[in-house]
C-alpha cells in the first residue's frame, strides 16, 4: 500500500500535456481580461474619449456658467431679473437666461443649453439682495 502523498509530491510528478497547458493559459488570460475590465477600471479607447469629452463639455459648462451669474449679478436690473427669474418654472429659466444674452460666451453667438440651464440654476439658488431693507428705513 502506497503512502499518502503531499500536494508538492503530486504537483512534482504531473506532467500537463501540451493541450490542458494551451488551456489554463487561455483560461488565465481569459479571467484576466473579465477582471480588468470589471473591477480593475480599465476602460477602452473609446469608452476614454467619450469620457474625456463629456469631461470637457461640464468644465466648459460650468465655467460658461460662472461668467454667466457674473454678469447677470452686473446688470443694472439685476433684482428685478432675479425675481422673473424664480418666478419662472425651472424648465423655462434656461431659455430665460439665453434670451437675456447673459450666457453667451464673448467667443460665441449661441450659448449652449447646458451652460444656460446651469446658470439658471445657480441664479435660482441666489438670495434677493438686502437693497430693500436699507431704503424700508
Amino acid at each position: 500500500m502506497e503512502a499518502k502523498r503531499s500536494l508538492g509530491q503530486r504537483w512534482e510528478a504531473s506532467r500537463p500535456t501540451k493541450t490542458a497547458l494551451f488551456w489554463s493559459c487561455a483560461v488565465c488570460v481569459v479571467a484576466t481580461i473579465v477582471v480588468g475590465f470589471t473591477w480593475g477600471g480599465w476602460t477602452t479607447g473609446g469608452t476614454a474619449r467619450s469620457m474625456a469629452r463629456e469631461a470637457a463639455l461640464t468644465s466648459r459648462n460650468e465655467l460658461a456658467a460662472a461668467v454667466c451669474v457674473d454678469r447677470f449679478e452686473a446688470a443694472g436690473d439685476a433684482p428685478a431679473q432675479l425675481v422673473a427669474l424664480k418666478a419662472l418654472g425651472s424648465w423655462d429659466r434656461g431659455s430665460f437666461v439665453e434670451k437675456g444674452g447673459w450666457a453667451a460666451m464673448p467667443d460665441e453667438v449661441d450659448p449652449g443649453k447646458g451652460a444656460a440651464r446651469l446658470c439658471a440654476d445657480k441664479l435660482a439658488a441666489l438670495e434677493p439682495p438686502a437693497a430693500d431693507a436699507k431704503t424700508a428705513r
